[in-house]
């Protein structure tokens, strides 16, 4: 079955890159001239999804914002003669169908999908987190749709990650199935030491069947006091199993405020307009502050 369906959680608070996601939403931090949820939009419809939701929160508006339309600023562009540029303002506006709900209270990120039941329906459906920014050549959600559309069971992103940092995210029990992806059949959300399964988690991704709505509704709080959207997906993993794609792709946490700047300096360095330059402005930087071999 296709994916046509997506949801974009977006309602987190930013407290890892405060201040700066004081007043704007950490989702709307540019990535030189485009916010990182635009890439995030951008890769699901490039995966043939049509229609998403994104959770927002109180003081998100601007979010909601980038995605309509602007008719003062469209109508400088064009009186100013830039027609180029106002049909990419048109374009953001056109990019999918979007709607928007508000998670009234931060409840954690299995409480966010809960929040999009009505949307997804009886459908299964993509999950883009709202803090990963994955690019490369294949969209890496379209990576996992196929994989969703070949196994017919949940399908999620993922990584190694090395070990003093995969505390802060969760472990998969794996097993090779063929080429990029493997049988996924248990996991532990923020493990410690002794409970890692393997090194492999769960980056920014995941396709999931609307039978995760049930077992969401009856989860209790786990790690951090929160709905763990992970522990929702271990009894799918448990009951049914699921399936880990290594997707290709290179990601960003747009929640941590190195992330954000190897993302600047590395989609920076292949920007058409900039890349040149920016590239030659290292050069001088990493000369003069000697840090160059």
């Amino acid at each position: 079955m296709k994916i046509k369906k997506a949801v974009i959680p977006a309602a987190g608070l930013g407290t890892r890159v405060l201040p700066a996601s004081k007043a704007m939403p950490k989702e709307m931090l540019p990535i030189v001239d485009k916010p990182a949820i635009q890439y995030i939009v951008e890769e699901a419809v490039k995966s043939g999804i049509e229609d998403i939701l994104i959770i927002t929160s109180r003081g998100k508006t601007t979010v909601e914002d980038h995605f309509d339309r602007a008719p003062e600023l469209e109508q400088k562009l064009l009186s100013s003669g830039k027609e180029k540029v106002y049909r990419e303002m048109v374009e953001i506006s056109n990019l999918a169908n979007i709607q928007y709900i508000r998670q009234k209270e931060t409840k954690g990120l299995g409480h966010a999908i809960y929040c999009a039941k009505a949307f997804v329906g009886s459908d299964p459906f993509a999950v883009l987190y709202g803090d990963d920014v994955i690019i490369g050549e294949r969209p890496a959600c379209g990576q996992l749709c196929e994989a969703y559309e070949k196994y017919g069971l949940g399908i999620v992103g993922i990584k190694e990650v090395p070990t003093d940092q995969i505390l802060k995210y969760c472990s998969l029990k794996t097993q090779h199935l063929d080429g990029n992806c493997y049988s996924v059949t248990d996991m532990v959300e923020k493990p410690r030491i002794d409970q890692l399964f393997s090194n492999y988690a769960i980056l920014g991704r995941c396709v999931l069947p609307a039978k995760i709505f049930p077992i969401l509704e009856q989860l209790r709080p786990g790690a951090g006091g929160e709905i763990q959207l992970t522990d929702a997906m271990r009894e799918l993993a448990v009951i049914e199993g699921m399936v880990g794609v290594e997707y290709e792709g290179v990601r960003y946490d747009m929640g941590n405020k190195l992330g954000i700047l190897q993302a600047i300096v590395e989609v920076g360095l292949q920007h058409p307009e900039v890349g040149e330059d920016f590239r030659r402005y290292l050069a001088e930087v990493c000369t003069k502050y000697g840090i160059c071999n």
